[in-house]
């Protein structure tokens, strides 16, 4: 796992997820906030998005699944980010995306959506994948949050829905280690 993403989130648990232009101009001109979700771009801008966190001293962290352009479900697509951007890591969805990001050397987070009892008991399935944190969807579940976080050694994000305080602290003292949230007012 990198160190300075470990460290960042547990110095800053709340990470900026930026959809629009607006939210990043906004999000890069925070300091307390140190990771950047990119849920937005496609193949021409994203490298260039990713320059901006860079430059901004923040770490980029790329959904690959939101990015236009990169139809592909096969790993050449974690390839393509890798070497056209100097993002630090990958968001996904897919375990194939997070075992070739790892091989390739970058952060990675498996998002899981946990909408049901399967979802919930697949989880322990995929420590095989070894992403280097799980974010879990919605983040406004914190008996499931404290349910996974005791049966995986895999460190917890919470995500989606975060929109007050009281739900990043919930999810916090449940057992993630940061929460991403698009919500703006959560960031300061």
């Amino acid at each position: 796992m990198d160190q300075r993403f470990y460290d960042a989130v547990l110095s800053s648990p709340v990470i900026a997820a930026v959809k629009d232009m607006e939210g990043l101009e906004d999000c890069l001109s925070l300091e307390n906030i140190q990771v950047v979700f990119l849920l937005f771009g496609d193949i021409c801008s994203i490298a260039g998005l990713v320059d901006q966190v860079k430059n901004a001293g923040k770490i980029a962290m790329v959904h690959t699944d939101l990015i236009s352009g990169l139809a592909s479900n096969k790993e050449i697509a974690v390839d393509f980010l890798h070497r056209t951007t100097g993002m630090d890591g990958i968001i996904s969805t897919r375990p194939n995306f997070i075992s070739r990001a790892r091989e390739l050397g970058l952060i990675t987070i498996l998002r899981l959506f946990v909408i049901d009892s399967m979802a919930l008991a697949g989880i322990s399935k995929l420590e095989s994948v070894k992403p280097d944190f799980l974010e879990i969807l919605p983040g406004v579940m914190p008996k499931t949050i404290k349910k996974i976080a005791q049966t995986t050694h895999i460190p917890l994000l919470a995500g989606g829905l975060i929109a007050e305080k009281e739900d990043v602290m919930a999810a916090l003292n449940a057992g993630a280690m940061a929460v991403s949230t698009t919500d703006r007012r959560v960031w300061r």
